[in-house]
Protein backbone atom coordinates (compact mmCIF):
# COMPACT_ATOMS: atom_id res chain seq x y z
CA UNK A 1 0.00 0.00 0.00
CA UNK A 2 2.85 2.21 -0.47
CA UNK A 3 0.74 4.57 -2.67
CA UNK A 4 -1.84 5.54 0.17
CA UNK A 5 -1.47 8.03 2.59
CA UNK A 6 -1.59 7.50 6.57
CA UNK A 7 -4.14 10.13 8.18
CA UNK A 8 -3.18 10.68 11.82
CA UNK A 9 -6.12 12.65 13.99
CA UNK A 10 -3.54 13.75 17.05
CA UNK A 11 -5.84 13.64 20.33
CA UNK A 12 -6.40 11.98 23.32
CA UNK A 13 -8.47 9.09 24.15
CA UNK A 14 -11.38 8.99 26.49
CA UNK A 15 -14.62 11.23 26.81
CA UNK A 16 -13.01 14.03 29.09
CA UNK A 17 -10.90 15.31 26.47
CA UNK A 18 -13.13 14.91 23.47
CA UNK A 19 -14.23 18.54 23.13
CA UNK A 20 -10.69 19.93 23.79
CA UNK A 21 -8.59 22.26 21.74
CA UNK A 22 -6.29 19.38 21.74
CA UNK A 23 -8.48 17.15 19.97
CA UNK A 24 -8.85 18.72 17.05
CA UNK A 25 -7.22 16.12 14.97
CA UNK A 26 -9.78 13.81 16.60
CA UNK A 27 -12.46 15.44 15.31
CA UNK A 28 -10.99 15.75 11.73
CA UNK A 29 -10.25 12.28 11.11
CA UNK A 30 -13.94 11.63 12.32
CA UNK A 31 -15.44 14.29 9.84
CA UNK A 32 -13.20 12.31 7.38
CA UNK A 33 -14.46 9.13 8.31
CA UNK A 34 -18.26 10.58 8.12
CA UNK A 35 -17.95 11.69 4.20
CA UNK A 36 -16.09 8.30 3.36
CA UNK A 37 -19.29 6.36 4.83
CA UNK A 38 -16.72 4.95 6.96
CA UNK A 39 -19.03 4.71 10.55
CA UNK A 40 -16.81 1.85 12.27
CA UNK A 41 -13.24 2.20 13.45
CA UNK A 42 -11.57 -1.01 14.79
CA UNK A 43 -8.95 -1.54 17.78
CA UNK A 44 -5.86 -1.76 16.24
CA UNK A 45 -1.87 -0.57 16.09
CA UNK A 46 -2.88 0.84 20.06
CA UNK A 47 -5.30 3.73 17.54
CA UNK A 48 -8.65 3.43 16.45
CA UNK A 49 -8.09 2.94 13.03
CA UNK A 50 -10.67 2.77 9.74
CA UNK A 51 -9.87 2.42 5.72
CA UNK A 52 -11.71 3.14 2.78
CA UNK A 53 -10.92 4.91 -0.71
CA UNK A 54 -10.75 8.60 -1.59
CA UNK A 55 -10.23 9.50 -5.51
CA UNK A 56 -8.99 6.28 -6.17
CA UNK A 57 -6.49 6.19 -3.26
CA UNK A 58 -6.36 4.58 -0.28
CA UNK A 59 -6.30 6.16 3.34
CA UNK A 60 -5.75 4.82 6.58
CA UNK A 61 -7.12 7.08 9.16
CA UNK A 62 -6.20 6.87 12.50
CA UNK A 63 -6.38 7.85 16.14
CA UNK A 64 -3.80 6.89 18.08
CA UNK A 65 -4.88 6.08 21.75
CA UNK A 66 -1.49 6.22 23.20
CA UNK A 67 -2.47 9.99 24.42
CA UNK A 68 -0.96 12.68 22.45
CA UNK A 69 3.10 12.24 23.82
CA UNK A 70 3.23 8.87 23.00
CA UNK A 71 1.24 9.01 19.84
CA UNK A 72 4.68 8.27 17.51
CA UNK A 73 4.53 4.59 18.63
CA UNK A 74 1.14 4.19 17.27
CA UNK A 75 1.53 5.73 14.23
CA UNK A 76 5.11 3.44 13.09
CA UNK A 77 3.40 0.58 13.67
CA UNK A 78 0.62 1.67 11.22
CA UNK A 79 3.42 2.94 9.21
CA UNK A 80 5.23 -0.03 9.21
CA UNK A 81 2.43 -2.31 8.56
CA UNK A 82 0.82 -0.27 5.58
CA UNK A 83 4.48 0.26 4.04
CA UNK A 84 3.84 3.69 4.33
CA UNK A 85 6.52 5.96 4.02
CA UNK A 86 7.29 9.35 6.36
CA UNK A 87 6.11 12.12 3.85
CA UNK A 88 3.18 9.57 2.93
CA UNK A 89 1.61 10.68 6.50
CA UNK A 90 -0.83 13.57 7.04
CA UNK A 91 -0.73 14.18 11.06
CA UNK A 92 -3.71 16.92 11.72
CA UNK A 93 -2.90 18.49 15.10
CA UNK A 94 -3.81 21.69 16.74
CA UNK A 95 -1.29 24.53 16.30
CA UNK A 96 -0.64 27.69 19.01
CA UNK A 97 1.18 29.64 16.85
CA UNK A 98 -1.79 30.30 14.17
CA UNK A 99 -5.09 32.24 14.58
CA UNK A 100 -7.90 30.25 15.72
CA UNK A 101 -9.98 28.46 12.56
CA UNK A 102 -6.58 29.39 10.89
CA UNK A 103 -6.15 25.92 8.45
CA UNK A 104 -2.50 25.79 7.06
CA UNK A 105 -0.07 22.39 5.37
CA UNK A 106 3.58 22.61 6.25
CA UNK A 107 6.02 19.84 5.43
CA UNK A 108 8.97 19.14 8.30
CA UNK A 109 10.09 21.89 10.23
CA UNK A 110 10.00 21.86 13.88
CA UNK A 111 7.65 20.39 16.46
CA UNK A 112 7.31 23.61 18.80
CA UNK A 113 6.77 21.99 21.57
CA UNK A 114 3.92 20.33 20.14
CA UNK A 115 4.29 16.96 22.24
CA UNK A 116 2.40 15.00 19.50
CA UNK A 117 5.01 15.70 16.80
CA UNK A 118 7.75 15.22 19.35
CA UNK A 119 6.71 11.71 19.26
CA UNK A 120 5.83 11.07 15.82
CA UNK A 121 9.90 12.85 15.38
CA UNK A 122 11.54 10.80 17.67
CA UNK A 123 9.38 6.79 16.73
CA UNK A 124 9.50 8.11 12.73
CA UNK A 125 13.32 9.10 13.46
CA UNK A 126 12.37 11.93 10.47
CA UNK A 127 9.97 15.09 10.72
CA UNK A 128 9.56 14.65 6.72
CA UNK A 129 5.95 14.28 7.57
CA UNK A 130 2.79 16.05 6.38
CA UNK A 131 1.20 18.21 8.72
CA UNK A 132 -2.39 20.08 8.69
CA UNK A 133 -2.20 22.56 11.11
CA UNK A 134 -5.45 23.78 12.84
CA UNK A 135 -4.94 27.02 14.47
CA UNK A 136 -6.06 27.43 18.48
CA UNK A 137 -3.91 30.79 19.03
CA UNK A 138 -2.28 31.02 22.36
CA UNK A 139 -4.06 31.87 25.76
CA UNK A 140 -4.12 35.71 26.59
CA UNK A 141 -2.86 34.17 30.17
CA UNK A 142 -2.77 31.39 31.89
CA UNK A 143 -0.76 28.19 31.27
CA UNK A 144 -0.48 27.08 27.75
CA UNK A 145 -0.60 23.32 29.09
CA UNK A 146 -4.12 23.96 30.80
CA UNK A 147 -5.10 25.73 27.82
CA UNK A 148 -4.66 22.90 25.19
CA UNK A 149 -6.53 20.92 27.41
CA UNK A 150 -9.98 23.04 27.68
CA UNK A 151 -12.97 22.97 25.51
CA UNK A 152 -13.12 25.78 23.16
CA UNK A 153 -15.37 29.18 24.29
CA UNK A 154 -18.45 30.58 24.11
CA UNK A 155 -17.03 32.63 21.11
CA UNK A 156 -15.12 29.68 19.58
CA UNK A 157 -17.99 27.42 19.94
CA UNK A 158 -20.24 28.33 16.92
CA UNK A 159 -17.16 28.17 14.46
CA UNK A 160 -15.71 25.04 15.20
CA UNK A 161 -18.33 22.94 13.12
CA UNK A 162 -16.91 24.75 10.03
CA UNK A 163 -13.43 24.75 11.21
CA UNK A 164 -13.22 20.54 11.91
CA UNK A 165 -14.98 21.09 8.03
CA UNK A 166 -12.12 23.00 6.62
CA UNK A 167 -9.52 21.13 8.10
CA UNK A 168 -11.05 17.46 6.42
CA UNK A 169 -11.54 19.79 3.02
CA UNK A 170 -7.76 20.39 3.18
CA UNK A 171 -7.19 16.97 3.39
CA UNK A 172 -9.56 15.93 0.99
CA UNK A 173 -7.55 18.15 -1.49
CA UNK A 174 -4.40 16.75 -0.34
CA UNK A 175 -5.88 13.08 -1.77
CA UNK A 176 -6.97 14.33 -4.72
CA UNK A 177 -4.92 16.74 -6.22
CA UNK A 178 -1.51 16.35 -3.96
CA UNK A 179 0.02 18.20 -1.49
CA UNK A 180 1.79 20.88 -3.68
CA UNK A 181 -1.84 22.04 -4.90
CA UNK A 182 -2.96 22.57 -1.31
CA UNK A 183 -0.09 23.64 0.09
CA UNK A 184 -0.65 26.81 -2.70
CA UNK A 185 -4.66 26.91 -2.25
CA UNK A 186 -4.49 26.66 1.92
CA UNK A 187 -1.37 28.47 2.88
CA UNK A 188 -2.46 31.92 0.73
CA UNK A 189 -1.82 34.91 3.10
CA UNK A 190 -4.87 37.56 2.86
CA UNK A 191 -4.40 40.59 1.55
CA UNK A 192 -4.28 43.45 3.75
CA UNK A 193 -6.79 45.97 3.03
CA UNK A 194 -6.31 48.89 0.77
CA UNK A 195 -5.70 52.25 2.92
Amino acid sequence: MQDGLLIVGLGNPGPEYAQTRHNLGFMVVDELARRMGLSTFSDKFSSKLTTGRLAGQALVLLKPQTFMNRSGRAVARAAGFYAILPNRIVAIHDELDLPFATVRVKVDGGTAGHKGLASLKQELGTTAFVRVRLGIDRPARGNVADYVLMKFSLQEAPFLSDFVSAGADVVEHIAQCGLASAMNKYNVRPVPASE
